[in-house]
Protein backbone atom coordinates (compact mmCIF):
# COMPACT_ATOMS: atom_id res chain seq x y z
CA UNK A 1 0.00 0.00 0.00
CA UNK A 2 2.87 2.33 0.74
CA UNK A 3 4.22 1.91 -2.80
CA UNK A 4 0.76 2.63 -4.21
CA UNK A 5 0.40 5.85 -2.25
CA UNK A 6 3.88 7.02 -3.20
CA UNK A 7 3.02 6.36 -6.86
CA UNK A 8 -0.17 8.39 -6.38
CA UNK A 9 2.01 11.31 -5.26
CA UNK A 10 3.92 11.24 -8.56
CA UNK A 11 1.33 13.31 -10.50
CA UNK A 12 1.63 16.07 -7.89
CA UNK A 13 5.41 16.06 -8.21
CA UNK A 14 5.10 16.03 -12.03
CA UNK A 15 2.70 18.98 -12.04
CA UNK A 16 5.00 21.03 -9.85
CA UNK A 17 8.36 20.24 -11.42
CA UNK A 18 7.45 19.75 -15.09
CA UNK A 19 4.45 22.07 -15.31
CA UNK A 20 5.94 24.63 -12.89
CA UNK A 21 2.53 24.91 -11.23
CA UNK A 22 2.24 24.79 -7.46
CA UNK A 23 -1.00 26.74 -7.06
CA UNK A 24 -3.13 25.28 -4.31
CA UNK A 25 -0.33 23.17 -2.83
CA UNK A 26 -0.14 23.60 0.93
CA UNK A 27 3.50 23.82 2.00
CA UNK A 28 2.36 23.46 5.61
CA UNK A 29 0.50 20.20 4.95
CA UNK A 30 3.24 18.65 2.85
CA UNK A 31 5.86 19.74 5.38
CA UNK A 32 3.87 17.95 8.07
CA UNK A 33 3.88 14.80 5.91
CA UNK A 34 7.64 15.19 5.48
CA UNK A 35 8.22 15.55 9.23
CA UNK A 36 6.03 12.51 9.82
CA UNK A 37 8.04 10.45 7.31
CA UNK A 38 11.30 11.58 8.93
CA UNK A 39 10.03 10.58 12.38
CA UNK A 40 8.83 7.19 11.15
CA UNK A 41 12.17 6.67 9.41
CA UNK A 42 14.02 7.43 12.62
CA UNK A 43 11.71 5.13 14.58
CA UNK A 44 12.20 2.32 12.04
CA UNK A 45 15.97 2.65 12.14
CA UNK A 46 15.96 2.60 15.95
CA UNK A 47 13.76 -0.50 15.94
CA UNK A 48 15.85 -2.03 13.15
CA UNK A 49 12.64 -2.68 11.23
CA UNK A 50 13.10 -2.45 7.47
CA UNK A 51 9.34 -2.62 6.95
CA UNK A 52 9.11 0.77 8.63
CA UNK A 53 12.18 2.67 7.46
CA UNK A 54 12.56 1.51 3.85
CA UNK A 55 9.19 2.88 2.66
CA UNK A 56 9.97 6.10 4.49
CA UNK A 57 12.88 6.72 2.12
CA UNK A 58 10.41 6.97 -0.76
CA UNK A 59 8.09 9.16 1.27
CA UNK A 60 10.92 11.48 2.29
CA UNK A 61 11.92 11.84 -1.37
CA UNK A 62 8.35 12.42 -2.59
CA UNK A 63 7.41 14.86 0.17
CA UNK A 64 10.69 16.74 -0.21
CA UNK A 65 10.04 17.09 -3.95
CA UNK A 66 6.58 18.54 -3.33
CA UNK A 67 7.69 20.92 -0.55
CA UNK A 68 10.75 22.21 -2.39
CA UNK A 69 8.83 22.58 -5.66
CA UNK A 70 6.00 24.41 -3.92
CA UNK A 71 8.48 26.79 -2.35
CA UNK A 72 10.20 27.44 -5.67
CA UNK A 73 7.14 27.65 -7.96
CA UNK A 74 4.43 28.64 -5.46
Amino acid sequence: MSIFTIVMTAPQVWTIWVGHQAAGVSVLSWSAYLVSALLWFWHGVRQRDRNIYLPCIGWIAANSAVVSGALIYG
